[in-house]
């Protein structure tokens, strides 16, 4: 892991989520984008080199919508950027921590991800990314 590559918070509004992270940062988000296969939409601020991701469910079932019907809205995840996730996955489930996907997949901001069960991580979920080259 070379990095916390970002900050992911589950918002029940991404609008309104958004305008609250543009008064408290002083930025606007530099993009926002559908991961449909998760049923989320996002968005993403960088105040120098920290992201803060912002994540919406589009639906009942998704996970985003999911977490904020058990814990509110908050801190949903720590993503740690990787140079080989597939490596990196390896090694983790050698350590004995248990991954949420088998193969990396598809996320937001042109990165691979797998995350990282939180019962492992003392409560903390942590998703593991890698550009996708």
């Amino acid at each position: 892991m070379t990095n916390v590559e970002h900050i992911g918070i589950a918002v029940k509004n991404l609008s309104e989520g958004n305008a609250v992270y543009e008064k408290l940062l002083g930025v606007a988000p530099y993009k926002s984008e559908e991961v449909a296969s998760e049923g989320v939409m996002t968005s993403f601020f960088k105040v120098g080199s920290t992201k803060i991701e912002l994540l919406e469910g589009t639906n009942d079932l998704s996970p985003i919508s999911k977490f904020i019907e058990k814990r509110g809205e908050g801190i949903h995840h720590v993503a740690f950027e990787v140079n080989d996730i597939k490596t990196e996955m390896e090694r983790l489930r050698k350590e004995g921590f248990v991954l949420l996907n088998e193969e990396p997949k598809k996320g937001a901001d042109n990165k691979l991800v797998c995350f990282v069960h939180p019962k492992g991580t003392n409560g903390v979920l942590v998703e593991l990314c890698q550009e996708i080259r």
